[in-house]
């Protein structure tokens, strides 16, 4: 030993010391490692500069097809592009830790980004790599049966509607992982969702078809005929959707109704006024403003990973249903949601949250019952998200979310201008959509399941 160095004591290290090496394999960034490894391939530095060298737009398609128009394309089974992943939250503390809220409950919006995260391996595994696939919308995100202690989970998910053309619709679910030679129950099902993904050609990044699907099995059958449901029921909102059409005539009755209730509120020679309960739609509203960075992209290296805008939106949609019901928020869905343009790295998001609708109703609608004393309320919170550079230049919208949360707390939200009605009816709509599968697939979260879950 040097003698100018002292001499090295002993120490007693306390067993709760971090073991670094025991966790470092298992690192994430909010996506498990396994998940993350497919999405990002090449560290940032070297893509940054291979595209200055080349001196190319990275946002721009080259506008020259890549993918051969005589491409055979098998059909495939489901099974093939089956695949799952097991987050050992019980086994790995530190793994655990980037999972949890400051209350110790399981952050929804980390396993939102796993999950889309997969929803890409699965697509891949069906379509090859030589096709460029996003993420289009979001069907559901369901919570089937609430977690009531920190477990292990399994995520797994494979194809289950593809007819030949570019879309492709993916199922998948989070449950308790099963123990070895096991089976998952349907109680442990934690969440049930479906992604449509949509393929693309790199180059000139329109739509390209893709492998269809063989169906054999009586399960596989019902799977693929829920899929073919889903796809008419994209196509009928579509078609009906309030930027195309008016309101039809129940609307309108619920509409003017909100207007009569609102001259009450304000007439002084009427006794009614506004209860404490009852929040005007524009009150509820939260904006955050956030630079995309590249830790975040996805396997395309110039634009950010959809997951990332799930857990952006989802976190900001919870403190939306908050702040408006000064109550801890359960997740209950992630109703029909889409995403319409790409969000760039480097350029800066904006999100908007509103509470756009409360059930049970501040105003029924004429012939429907309505229990004003009920204490639980569901909460429909609407994520507008667009995207600007960082010179403020034209602003594109990138998606719209639409969270359902459930509060212990009466409370109403009331629209009054024609855009908040809007608004209104939209998610009215899509309220009774989701009741109505929720009803034909036996889910859903009541209030003593909220009470006893585990997750946000």
């Amino acid at each position: 030993m040097h003698p100018l160095l002292p001499k090295r004591r002993k120490m007693n290290i306390s067993t709760s010391t971090r073991n670094f090496h025991a966790s470092q394999q298992r690192r994430t960034d909010g996506v498990f490692r396994e998940l993350t490894a497919m999405r990002v391939r090449t560290p940032w530095i070297e893509t940054l500069r291979k595209q200055q060298s080349d001196k190319s737009d990275p946002i721009a398609p080259s506008g020259k097809p890549e993918i051969p128009p005589d491409r055979k394309l098998a059909p495939k089974r489901m099974q093939d592009s089956y695949h799952s992943v097991v987050l050992p939250l019980a086994q790995d503390p530190w793994l655990l830790d980037t999972y949890l809220n400051a209350s110790g409950h399981i952050r929804l919006g980390t396993i939102f980004m796993d999950l889309d995260a997969l929803s890409g391996i699965i697509a891949y595994k069906h379509t090859g790599e030589d096709v460029t696939t996003v993420t289009a919308s979001c069907d559901r995100i369901i919570i089937n049966h609430p977690l009531t202690e920190i477990c292990d989970l399994e995520l797994s998910g494979k194809v289950t509607y593809a007819t030949g053309r570019s879309s492709l619709e993916i199922t998948m679910q989070v449950s308790k992982a099963p123990k070895l030679g096991e089976t998952v129950k349907d109680e442990d099902i934690l969440i049930h969702c479906a992604f449509t993904m949509v393929s693309l050609d790199p180059g000139a990044r329109k739509p390209v078809n893709v492998n269809p699907l063989i169906v054999a099995t009586p399960e596989e059958k019902r799977l693929y005929h829920l899929g073919e449901h889903n796809s008419r029921i994209r196509k009928q909102r579509n078609a009906n959707a309030l930027i195309k059409h008016t309101p039809n005539d129940l609307e309108s009755d619920l509409i003017h109704a909100f207007w009569q209730k609102q001259l009450q509120f304000h007439d002084p020679h009427d006794s009614l006024r506004k209860p404490d309960n009852v929040h005007f739609m524009d009150t509820t509203t939260l904006e955050t403003a956030t630079i995309m960075q590249p830790q975040n992209r996805n396997r395309h290296h110039f634009m950010i990973f959809g997951g990332f805008l799930l857990k952006q939106t989802f976190e900001l949609a919870f403190t939306c249903a908050a702040a408006f019901a000064h109550a801890r928020p359960t997740f209950v869905s992630l109703d029909p949601s889409r995403f319409q343009n790409p969000v760039p790295v480097g350029s800066i998001l904006y999100l908007t949250a509103t509470v756009v609708y409360t059930d049970p109703p501040l105003i029924g609608a004429p012939g429907e019952k309505v229990d004003q004393h009920r204490k639980w309320t569901r909460v429909q919170v609407r994520v507008d998200s667009k995207v600007r550079n960082v010179e403020h230049g034209r602003s594109k919208p990138t998606g719209q979310f639409n969270y359902t949360f459930l509060v212990e707390k009466n409370i109403r939200v009331m629209p009054r201008t024609y855009q908040e009605f809007m608004y209104y009816i939209d998610a009215r709509r899509r309220a009774e959509e989701v009741r109505e599968s929720l009803q034909e697939q036996d889910l859903g979260l009541g209030p003593k399941a909220a009470e006893e879950s585990v997750t946000e």
